[in-house]
């Protein structure tokens, strides 16, 4: 399968912030363990780069990516440690384009109709719409969606089990980002086990809903 294909097929992609690449085995672990064998690793901290390089390096069908990515620079640092795709939080046209160059998966941030037509331009599919609670939540994708009938979103930003159903639902979202199994004080805590269970919950929650569709 593609990586859209994967992602899709999960249902939602862990945003993980990791502050100590000490807690990227034991998570990658957790997450697998949980059915979610991916992760969007963000580039917030400096313990990003060497995190997916452990992550993918021990667990080699893993699906790790780099989120948070403001740079090509640090698009770069994160392929090279052996991210398979990009997530920005805006609409980068230097990031973007040096994605699309380099043929590795890129979906930047979209919140309006003119960052959306940017990535229609660019013949991209799938873009994060973040932060997406606060920017109208699935009302606003569907909206966005109407005239852009070629593309699906990414969701991130608020997005919990309270609320996964509303997004997984719409059938312009391929999947939703979130962090809410993936907490820093669950993983400052070494609280693995936690994450697993969190994990297997969300898992089972996404399956359902898609099965419902």
């Amino acid at each position: 399968m593609s990586i859209i294909e994967i992602i899709q097929k999960l249902g939602v992609v862990p945003v993980v912030v990791l502050n100590d690449s000490k807690d990227a085995n034991p998570l990658a672990e957790a997450l697998c363990g949980g059915n979610l064998p991916c992760a969007e690793v963000t580039f917030r901290t400096d313990a990003a780069e060497e995190s997916i390089r452990i992550m993918t390096e021990a667990f080699p069908d893993m699906l790790v990516g780099a989120g948070t990515v403001l740079t090509t620079e640090q698009v770069d640092r994160a392929v090279k440690a052996g991210a398979k795709f990009i997530v920005s939080p805006g609409f980068d046209e230097e990031v973007v384009d040096d994605c699309i160059e380099r043929e590795i998966p890129v979906f930047p941030g979209c919140v309006t109709p003119s960052e959306v037509a940017k990535a229609v331009k660019r013949g991209l599919k799938i873009v994060k719409f973040f932060p997406a609670e606060p920017f109208g939540g699935v009302g606003t994708i569907k909206a966005l969606a109407a005239p852009y009938t070629g593309i699906r979103f990414m969701p991130t930003g608020g997005i919990g089990i309270k609320n996964l159903k509303e997004y997984l639902s719409c059938d312009k979202v391929i999947a939703c980002g979130g962090s809410w199994m993936v907490k820093a004080d669950l993983i400052k805590g070494g609280r693995f086990d936690e994450i697993r269970e969190m994990t297997k919950e969300a898992v089972r929650l996404a399956n359902e809903i898609r099965a419902q569709e």
